[in-house]
């Protein structure tokens, strides 16, 4: 009996805590401050910290400047986002026509045009949009090589 009394004191003690505290009114007058975005902030105090921060947006600004030029000069663009990536076709270097029989077919998913079975693991493989002939890695591949095959 002393046991369960010892038990029930603590456990009446948490539930009324619980009770007094969901009773309790919040008050909504005092308006919420929205956290500050990170590049609206500004702590800088002292005129030297606010020398030091000015170099480094000048630096900054200077070193996106140069890779716009770069950009420029050599044309080469950023893929988008919001590509897919399953499948890449890597860098083909030109041997001849005796290339296309070093790396194996994939066979095609009865039903599903644009799949193929990978020829490494008999897993199914989204290779829409990319031409017949193409070679291209397969990324369910986990062998010791890349598991670069041909589009049927």
């Amino acid at each position: 009996m002393k046991a369960m009394t010892s038990r029930l004191i603590p456990a009446f003690a948490i539930v009324g805590c619980a009770v007094l505290a969901s009773c309790y009114p919040v008050d909504e007058s005092t308006p919420k401050r929205m956290p500050d975005k990170p590049g609206n902030k500004k702590t800088v105090t002292t005129p030297e910290q606010q020398k030091i921060q000015e170099e480094r947006d000048r630096m900054k600004q200077q070193e996106e400047k140069k890779e716009e030029i770069k950009k420029e000069e050599t044309g080469n663009v950023t893929p988008p986002d919001g590509d897919s990536g399953n499948v890449t076709p890597p860098k083909d270097e030109k041997k001849g026509d005796d290339t296309k029989k070093d790396y194996k077919f994939a066979n095609k998913v009865p039903g599903k045009d644009g799949f193929v079975f990978s020829p490494y693991n008999n897993k199914i493989v989204d290779v829409r949009d990319i031409p017949s002939g193409t070679l291209v890695q397969d990324p369910t591949y986990t062998g010791a090589g890349k598991g670069y095959f041909r589009v049927p």
